[in-house]
């Protein structure tokens, strides 16, 4: 179903969107199958009390991109479904393009104390506000994701910052000792993209954004897929 007036105008006003229930969630039974598989396999419990691979010494965030690069899944197929393509269609306005699959975003459990210092904030195309081509990405939660569980954050109204202003932004939230102060000054919200299995996010690919540390008891699965856009 193509979305309604609010969710298009909250997109293009924030950004970002969450879309509740987009997927059944019985449909996603079989990809957290798939993916406990897996992570049997490596010797990842569910929990994340056993590992079988070593992950220390590495950052929270080198930790997402080896585990996604062991657990080898595909869950385009599950997740890039047609009522996802109708919601990335309905806010962009033109025919979407999935670009290199379905990406696997895993973050073990326990990765340590949750806070907003020290993330690694991108872009995934240019910032400038002027851009003719609405870039979307969808995020998939293929589990539960609580709050503080590893769950993507993102910056909501970011991407229509000038850019001069985007880098003082980003200055602001490198140096200050309280970044959500730093955010209000700037009239920011934070969007932390946790949710029920099943809900998916669209974000503007302008957005800053960033994986986030996972300071809960359970594997955080999540998975995110990139459109082009057809003309």
């Amino acid at each position: 179903m193509p979305l309604d007036t609010s969710e298009i105008e909250c997109f293009h006003r924030q950004g970002v969107v969450r879309l509740h229930k987009l997927h059944p969630r019985a449909c996603l039974s079989s990809a957290r199958a798939k993916i406990a598989g897996e992570l049997s396999r490596l010797g990842v419990s569910p929990d994340g009390k056993r590992r079988g691979i070593s992950l220390q010494g590495l950052t929270p965030f080198q930790q997402i991109a080896k585990l996604g690069s062991l657990v080898k899944v595909d869950l385009h197929e599950i997740l890039c479904t047609s009522d996802v393509l109708a919601a990335a269609r309905s806010v962009s306005g033109r025919e979407p393009r999935a670009e290199q699959g379905t990406q696997l975003l895993l973050s073990p459990a326990r990765q340590g104390k949750w806070s907003l210092d020290g993330l690694s904030w991108h872009v995934d195309i240019s910032s400038q506000p002027t851009s003719r081509e609405t870039r979307v990405q969808a995020f998939h939660l293929v589990d539960d994701v609580q709050a503080q569980g590893g769950a993507t954050l993102a910056l909501a109204r970011s991407h229509r910052m000038a850019p001069l202003e985007l880098q003082r932004l980003r200055a602001a939230i490198r140096e200050s000792r309280d970044v959500r102060a730093a955010l209000r000054d700037f009239d920011i919200e934070l969007v932390e993209m946790a949710g029920q299995a099943g809900d998916v996010y669209l974000m503007d690919m302008r957005v800053l954004h960033t994986p986030s540390v996972n300071s809960t008891s359970k594997i955080r699965m999540m998975a995110t897929t990139r459109f082009g856009m057809r003309t």
